[in-house]
């Protein structure tokens, strides 16, 4: 199973290591006959200096890396890369086109979103950089609070060591769960570590801080979906008016504060649904939607699909199929 890894110039060194380490693990106690062979892909085939200021060796240039991958990831360097040259630009479709799966770590969403691999797709990069490409490309869904994202055979991970948590979802959809939990007990890591990488970022920091009333709101949000959350009970709960939350609320947000809970409780549905084997009836009232028509009505209104068809297209392997069910599938 050919992965390749491809380098830009001024690439984080752990990216690289990170991958290639938790997929030798892997070789170490995969079954014989399918091992990762894997080989790191420079444009020009020279040396190289990570950011670090680490050298290291490819394994060959584009040109010589002509035949196609199963599986082709581009990893990122420090910061924003610059436009690939028309050379990589090419040679990133064409090993797109023919791989069975391909995509990101980090900044290294930036080369696919150049070359028109992400257009359609969701993804997430470094949450200190997803604004960034959100605005370069609107035609990508950018997530920028997920350690790793998902899209058919399109993945991307946040910033340097989400390339570990990344490359353990891999492995699990090729050998299954049991070697992705052994690769991450070997490598003492979480195979899923909790959270989104906001808890990483200075987003996290102004949040909890509570400064002000909208703080104050969006924190009451995420963390008490359940309860109500219609503006006249938010207003009372900070003491203002329900006009006035309204207007300092679309002022700080860009949105009413309606559309803030409902794409609120559809981000934790949406969790929910990748990762748990809980019914969508227990999905619907665990992020605050009350009912499995409730929940329908909003996935269909914001996603144009409905939870069962988002489950169906998005659950990580590791979680049992409830959407099998017919009965669940009726509630969804």
């Amino acid at each position: 199973m050919l992965i390749t890894l491809f380098a830009p110039d001024n690439v984080h060194l752990l990216e690289i290591a990170g991958v290639r380490d938790a997929l030798f693990e892997a070789n170490c106690k995969a079954p014989i006959g399918r091992p990762y062979r894997v080989r790191l892909i420079t444009e020009h085939n020279t040396p190289a200096k990570s950011a670090s200021g680490v050298s290291f060796v490819p394994d060959g240039g584009i040109e010589q890396a002509t035949d196609p991958s199963d599986t082709l990831i581009v990893v990122g360097p420090y910061g924003i890369p610059g436009p690939p040259t028309e050379r990589v630009t090419d040679w990133l479709r064409d090993q797109a086109r023919r791989a069975r799966r391909y995509g990101s770590t980090c900044t290294g969403a930036f080369l696919l979103a150049h070359a028109g691999l992400l257009s359609g797709r969701r993804a997430t990069t470094h949450w200190q950089y997803a604004e960034r490409l959100a605005a370069a490309y609107p035609d990508i869904s950018v997530e920028p609070d997920r350690i790793f994202v998902r899209d058919g055979p399109v993945f991307s991970s946040a910033g340097v060591t989400a390339a570990i948590d990344l490359t353990f979802s891999l492995i699990e959809e090729d050998h299954g769960r049991a070697l992705a939990l052994f690769v991450a007990r070997r490598l003492v890591v979480f195979l899923k570590r909790p959270g989104g990488q906001s808890q990483f970022s200075n987003a996290l920091t102004a949040q909890t801080a509570t400064t002000g009333p909208i703080d104050r709101i969006r924190l009451l949000v995420l963390e008490n979906p359940r309860r109500d959350l219609a503006l006249a009970s938010l207003a009372k709960e900070i003491g203002v008016s329900p006009r006035h939350l309204s207007r300092l609320f679309h002022a700080r947000q860009g949105q009413s504060l309606a559309a803030y809970v409902e794409s609120t409780r559809i981000e934790i549905a949406r969790r929910l649904l990748e990762e748990s084997a809980f019914p969508i009836k227990a999905i619907a009232f665990a992020a605050g939607f009350g009912s499995t028509t409730t929940i329908r009505r909003a996935f269909v209104r914001s996603l144009g699909v409905t939870p069962h068809e988002y489950r169906m297209r998005f659950q990580t392997t590791g979680a049992a199929r409830w959407s099998e069910d017919e009965g669940d599938a009726v509630l969804s």
